[in-house]
Protein backbone atom coordinates (compact mmCIF):
# COMPACT_ATOMS: atom_id res chain seq x y z
CA UNK A 1 0.00 0.00 0.00
CA UNK A 2 1.27 3.50 -0.74
CA UNK A 3 2.21 5.78 2.13
CA UNK A 4 0.92 9.30 2.67
CA UNK A 5 3.98 10.81 0.94
CA UNK A 6 3.33 8.73 -2.20
CA UNK A 7 -0.32 9.76 -2.26
CA UNK A 8 0.68 13.42 -1.89
CA UNK A 9 3.18 12.98 -4.72
CA UNK A 10 0.47 11.49 -6.96
CA UNK A 11 -1.82 14.49 -6.55
CA UNK A 12 1.07 16.95 -6.66
CA UNK A 13 2.02 15.64 -10.10
CA UNK A 14 -1.58 15.79 -11.31
CA UNK A 15 -1.76 19.45 -10.27
CA UNK A 16 1.56 20.25 -11.94
CA UNK A 17 0.44 18.46 -15.12
CA UNK A 18 -2.89 20.28 -15.20
CA UNK A 19 -4.94 17.10 -14.78
CA UNK A 20 -6.26 18.80 -11.65
CA UNK A 21 -6.87 22.46 -12.49
CA UNK A 22 -7.44 25.38 -10.10
CA UNK A 23 -10.91 25.13 -8.60
CA UNK A 24 -11.28 21.40 -9.26
CA UNK A 25 -12.68 19.44 -6.35
CA UNK A 26 -10.42 16.84 -4.77
CA UNK A 27 -11.69 13.38 -3.93
CA UNK A 28 -13.12 13.04 -0.45
CA UNK A 29 -11.05 11.38 2.25
CA UNK A 30 -13.21 8.28 1.99
CA UNK A 31 -12.97 8.04 -1.80
CA UNK A 32 -9.22 8.61 -1.78
CA UNK A 33 -8.76 5.98 0.92
CA UNK A 34 -10.76 3.51 -1.18
CA UNK A 35 -8.83 4.39 -4.36
CA UNK A 36 -5.43 3.74 -2.79
CA UNK A 37 -6.46 1.01 -0.36
CA UNK A 38 -5.36 2.94 2.72
CA UNK A 39 -6.98 4.23 5.87
CA UNK A 40 -8.49 7.69 6.37
CA UNK A 41 -5.60 8.85 8.57
CA UNK A 42 -3.10 8.25 5.75
CA UNK A 43 -5.22 10.33 3.37
CA UNK A 44 -5.55 13.17 5.88
CA UNK A 45 -1.76 13.29 6.27
CA UNK A 46 -1.31 13.38 2.49
CA UNK A 47 -3.84 16.20 2.08
CA UNK A 48 -2.27 18.14 4.96
CA UNK A 49 1.06 18.09 3.10
CA UNK A 50 -0.57 19.47 -0.04
CA UNK A 51 -2.33 22.15 2.00
CA UNK A 52 0.94 23.19 3.64
CA UNK A 53 2.44 23.55 0.13
CA UNK A 54 -0.40 25.82 -0.96
CA UNK A 55 -1.63 23.36 -3.59
CA UNK A 56 -5.08 22.63 -2.16
CA UNK A 57 -7.41 24.41 0.24
CA UNK A 58 -10.48 23.52 2.28
CA UNK A 59 -13.54 25.63 1.42
CA UNK A 60 -16.67 25.51 3.61
CA UNK A 61 -19.53 23.99 1.66
CA UNK A 62 -17.28 22.82 -1.17
CA UNK A 63 -14.83 20.47 0.47
CA UNK A 64 -11.19 20.38 -0.60
CA UNK A 65 -10.31 22.02 -3.93
CA UNK A 66 -7.19 22.82 -5.91
CA UNK A 67 -5.97 26.31 -5.01
CA UNK A 68 -6.77 29.06 -7.50
CA UNK A 69 -3.09 29.89 -7.68
CA UNK A 70 -1.16 26.70 -6.98
CA UNK A 71 2.26 27.91 -5.93
CA UNK A 72 4.17 25.67 -8.32
CA UNK A 73 6.52 26.94 -11.00
CA UNK A 74 8.30 24.14 -12.81
CA UNK A 75 11.57 24.14 -14.71
CA UNK A 76 12.23 23.40 -18.36
CA UNK A 77 13.33 19.87 -17.46
CA UNK A 78 10.05 19.26 -15.64
CA UNK A 79 8.17 20.54 -18.68
CA UNK A 80 9.84 17.84 -20.78
CA UNK A 81 8.68 15.20 -18.31
CA UNK A 82 5.15 16.65 -18.33
CA UNK A 83 5.08 16.71 -22.13
CA UNK A 84 6.14 13.06 -22.24
CA UNK A 85 3.50 12.07 -19.68
CA UNK A 86 0.54 14.09 -20.93
CA UNK A 87 1.36 15.35 -24.42
CA UNK A 88 0.66 18.89 -23.21
CA UNK A 89 3.22 21.68 -23.34
CA UNK A 90 1.36 23.95 -20.93
CA UNK A 91 -0.76 23.47 -17.83
CA UNK A 92 -4.16 25.21 -17.61
CA UNK A 93 -3.65 28.98 -17.42
CA UNK A 94 0.01 28.72 -18.43
CA UNK A 95 1.57 30.20 -21.57
CA UNK A 96 4.80 31.81 -22.72
CA UNK A 97 5.61 35.12 -24.39
CA UNK A 98 8.59 37.18 -25.47
CA UNK A 99 10.17 34.42 -27.53
CA UNK A 100 13.56 35.49 -28.86
CA UNK A 101 16.18 33.58 -30.83
CA UNK A 102 19.65 35.02 -31.37
CA UNK A 103 23.20 34.15 -32.29
CA UNK A 104 25.69 35.59 -29.84
CA UNK A 105 29.31 35.28 -28.81
CA UNK A 106 29.22 33.61 -25.42
CA UNK A 107 31.32 35.19 -22.66
CA UNK A 108 29.75 33.77 -19.50
CA UNK A 109 32.35 31.55 -17.84
CA UNK A 110 29.79 29.10 -16.43
CA UNK A 111 28.13 28.61 -19.81
CA UNK A 112 31.50 28.21 -21.57
CA UNK A 113 32.52 25.55 -19.07
CA UNK A 114 29.17 23.75 -19.29
CA UNK A 115 29.23 23.61 -23.10
CA UNK A 116 32.99 23.13 -23.44
CA UNK A 117 33.35 26.17 -25.71
CA UNK A 118 35.83 29.04 -25.70
CA UNK A 119 34.88 32.60 -24.70
CA UNK A 120 33.82 34.41 -27.85
CA UNK A 121 32.52 31.28 -29.62
CA UNK A 122 29.14 31.74 -31.29
CA UNK A 123 26.11 29.98 -29.83
CA UNK A 124 22.37 30.07 -30.34
CA UNK A 125 20.34 31.45 -27.43
CA UNK A 126 16.59 31.01 -27.03
CA UNK A 127 14.69 33.06 -24.41
CA UNK A 128 11.02 33.09 -23.37
CA UNK A 129 8.96 34.21 -20.39
CA UNK A 130 6.51 31.77 -18.81
CA UNK A 131 3.28 33.08 -17.32
CA UNK A 132 0.49 31.73 -15.15
CA UNK A 133 -2.87 33.40 -15.74
CA UNK A 134 -1.08 36.35 -17.32
CA UNK A 135 1.42 36.75 -14.47
CA UNK A 136 5.12 36.24 -15.34
CA UNK A 137 6.59 33.48 -13.17
CA UNK A 138 9.90 32.53 -14.77
CA UNK A 139 12.26 33.08 -17.68
CA UNK A 140 13.61 30.16 -19.67
CA UNK A 141 17.01 30.48 -21.35
CA UNK A 142 18.54 27.74 -23.48
CA UNK A 143 21.98 27.88 -25.09
CA UNK A 144 23.14 25.59 -27.90
CA UNK A 145 26.67 25.15 -29.29
CA UNK A 146 27.33 24.71 -33.05
CA UNK A 147 27.48 20.90 -32.86
CA UNK A 148 23.86 20.83 -31.69
CA UNK A 149 22.45 23.37 -34.14
CA UNK A 150 24.23 21.56 -36.98
CA UNK A 151 21.96 18.56 -36.30
CA UNK A 152 18.89 20.55 -35.23
CA UNK A 153 18.99 23.77 -37.31
CA UNK A 154 15.43 24.57 -36.24
CA UNK A 155 16.91 25.80 -32.97
CA UNK A 156 18.28 28.86 -34.79
CA UNK A 157 14.92 29.73 -36.36
CA UNK A 158 12.41 32.20 -34.95
CA UNK A 159 9.32 30.85 -33.23
CA UNK A 160 8.59 28.17 -30.68
CA UNK A 161 10.07 24.72 -30.91
CA UNK A 162 7.17 22.30 -31.23
CA UNK A 163 9.22 19.38 -29.92
CA UNK A 164 11.97 18.75 -27.39
CA UNK A 165 15.30 19.24 -29.14
CA UNK A 166 16.68 16.02 -27.63
CA UNK A 167 14.09 13.85 -29.36
CA UNK A 168 14.90 15.43 -32.72
CA UNK A 169 18.64 15.08 -32.12
CA UNK A 170 18.32 11.39 -31.21
CA UNK A 171 16.18 10.66 -34.28
CA UNK A 172 18.78 12.22 -36.58
CA UNK A 173 21.96 10.96 -34.97
CA UNK A 174 20.97 7.80 -33.13
CA UNK A 175 22.71 9.17 -30.02
CA UNK A 176 20.84 9.36 -26.72
CA UNK A 177 20.53 12.73 -24.98
CA UNK A 178 21.00 12.66 -21.21
CA UNK A 179 20.27 15.47 -18.77
CA UNK A 180 22.83 16.23 -16.11
CA UNK A 181 22.32 17.22 -12.50
CA UNK A 182 20.08 20.23 -12.05
CA UNK A 183 21.57 22.78 -9.65
CA UNK A 184 20.30 26.03 -8.17
CA UNK A 185 21.74 29.24 -6.86
CA UNK A 186 20.65 32.78 -6.04
CA UNK A 187 21.99 35.88 -7.75
CA UNK A 188 21.05 39.44 -8.55
CA UNK A 189 18.56 39.86 -11.40
CA UNK A 190 19.56 41.82 -14.48
CA UNK A 191 17.44 44.73 -15.63
CA UNK A 192 16.22 42.67 -18.59
CA UNK A 193 15.02 39.99 -16.16
CA UNK A 194 13.32 42.56 -13.93
CA UNK A 195 11.50 43.93 -16.98
CA UNK A 196 10.50 40.49 -18.29
CA UNK A 197 9.14 39.44 -14.89
CA UNK A 198 7.35 42.79 -14.58
CA UNK A 199 8.77 43.47 -11.13
CA UNK A 200 7.75 46.82 -9.71
CA UNK A 201 10.93 47.89 -7.93
CA UNK A 202 12.74 51.24 -7.62
CA UNK A 203 15.44 51.94 -10.17
CA UNK A 204 18.87 50.54 -9.26
CA UNK A 205 17.38 48.38 -6.51
CA UNK A 206 19.00 44.94 -6.21
CA UNK A 207 16.57 42.04 -6.68
CA UNK A 208 17.52 38.48 -5.76
CA UNK A 209 16.25 35.64 -7.96
CA UNK A 210 16.54 31.88 -7.83
CA UNK A 211 18.22 30.30 -10.84
CA UNK A 212 18.32 26.61 -11.73
CA UNK A 213 20.48 25.19 -14.50
CA UNK A 214 21.15 21.89 -16.21
CA UNK A 215 23.39 20.67 -19.02
CA UNK A 216 22.41 18.05 -21.60
CA UNK A 217 24.94 15.62 -23.07
CA UNK A 218 25.40 12.76 -25.46
CA UNK A 219 28.35 10.36 -25.47
CA UNK A 220 30.44 12.92 -27.38
CA UNK A 221 29.99 15.87 -25.02
CA UNK A 222 27.62 18.71 -24.03
CA UNK A 223 24.69 19.64 -26.26
CA UNK A 224 22.76 22.32 -24.42
CA UNK A 225 22.72 24.48 -21.33
CA UNK A 226 19.31 25.42 -19.89
CA UNK A 227 18.66 28.01 -17.23
CA UNK A 228 15.42 29.00 -15.49
CA UNK A 229 15.12 32.31 -13.64
CA UNK A 230 12.20 32.48 -11.19
CA UNK A 231 10.32 35.55 -10.03
CA UNK A 232 10.82 36.40 -6.33
CA UNK A 233 8.33 34.64 -4.09
CA UNK A 234 7.71 31.67 -6.39
CA UNK A 235 8.12 28.16 -5.05
CA UNK A 236 9.95 25.65 -7.22
CA UNK A 237 9.65 21.86 -6.75
CA UNK A 238 13.15 20.37 -6.65
CA UNK A 239 13.72 16.79 -7.78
Amino acid sequence: MPGYAEIASHFRRQIADGELAPGNKMLSYADTAKKFGVNRTTVIRAYDILKSEGLIVSVPGKGTIVAERPNVVISGVDRIDRLNRTGRRYAPGEDSTGHRVMRRSVMDADVCQALNVEPGDEVVIRIRTFRQNGRPTSIGVSVYPPRTTAEVPELAEEGRMERYFGDIYTERTGRQVVEGQRTGHARQASQDEIDALQLDVPAQMAVAVLVTSVTFHDDSGPLAYWEDVYAPGERVPMS
